[in-house]
Protein backbone atom coordinates (compact mmCIF):
# COMPACT_ATOMS: atom_id res chain seq x y z
CA UNK A 1 0.00 0.00 0.00
CA UNK A 2 1.34 3.28 -0.96
CA UNK A 3 1.85 6.24 2.00
CA UNK A 4 -0.81 8.18 0.80
CA UNK A 5 -3.36 5.22 0.42
CA UNK A 6 -2.20 4.62 4.25
CA UNK A 7 -2.34 8.81 5.18
CA UNK A 8 -6.37 8.56 3.44
CA UNK A 9 -6.79 5.53 5.33
CA UNK A 10 -6.18 7.39 8.35
CA UNK A 11 -7.75 10.02 7.32
CA UNK A 12 -11.01 7.91 7.06
CA UNK A 13 -11.07 6.78 10.86
CA UNK A 14 -10.72 9.69 11.96
CA UNK A 15 -13.24 10.84 10.16
CA UNK A 16 -14.98 7.47 11.68
CA UNK A 17 -14.36 8.11 15.15
CA UNK A 18 -14.99 11.69 14.99
CA UNK A 19 -18.95 10.75 13.53
CA UNK A 20 -18.88 8.27 16.44
CA UNK A 21 -17.94 10.35 19.18
CA UNK A 22 -20.81 12.91 17.82
CA UNK A 23 -23.84 10.70 17.06
CA UNK A 24 -22.95 9.70 21.09
CA UNK A 25 -23.43 12.94 22.40
CA UNK A 26 -22.92 15.77 20.04
CA UNK A 27 -19.54 18.06 20.19
CA UNK A 28 -19.32 21.37 21.80
CA UNK A 29 -17.99 23.68 19.95
CA UNK A 30 -15.25 24.52 22.67
CA UNK A 31 -14.30 21.00 22.73
CA UNK A 32 -13.57 21.09 19.08
CA UNK A 33 -11.96 23.80 18.87
CA UNK A 34 -9.79 24.29 22.41
CA UNK A 35 -10.22 21.05 23.65
CA UNK A 36 -9.21 20.29 27.26
CA UNK A 37 -6.01 18.94 28.09
CA UNK A 38 -7.67 15.67 28.87
CA UNK A 39 -10.45 15.70 25.91
CA UNK A 40 -10.22 13.03 23.14
CA UNK A 41 -10.39 15.84 20.80
CA UNK A 42 -7.31 16.94 21.46
CA UNK A 43 -4.84 17.51 18.70
CA UNK A 44 -7.61 16.38 16.09
CA UNK A 45 -7.69 19.05 14.31
CA UNK A 46 -4.19 19.63 13.28
CA UNK A 47 -3.10 15.91 13.23
CA UNK A 48 -6.31 16.03 10.08
CA UNK A 49 -4.80 19.40 9.04
CA UNK A 50 -1.23 17.63 8.86
CA UNK A 51 -2.21 14.15 7.40
CA UNK A 52 -4.56 16.19 4.56
CA UNK A 53 -1.43 17.94 3.86
CA UNK A 54 0.82 15.02 3.21
CA UNK A 55 -2.10 13.63 0.74
CA UNK A 56 -2.22 16.80 -1.23
CA UNK A 57 1.59 17.21 -1.52
CA UNK A 58 2.25 13.11 -2.26
CA UNK A 59 -0.82 14.00 -5.35
CA UNK A 60 0.77 16.48 -6.37
CA UNK A 61 4.09 14.58 -5.99
CA UNK A 62 2.28 12.28 -8.02
CA UNK A 63 1.18 14.39 -10.95
CA UNK A 64 4.09 16.23 -11.11
CA UNK A 65 2.08 19.44 -10.66
CA UNK A 66 2.95 22.47 -7.93
CA UNK A 67 0.47 23.46 -5.40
Amino acid sequence: MSKKQELIRKMLKMQKDFIAQEQQGGVDPKDYFVPGSDHPLLGFRESYNDIATQVVDLAHEEKGSKR
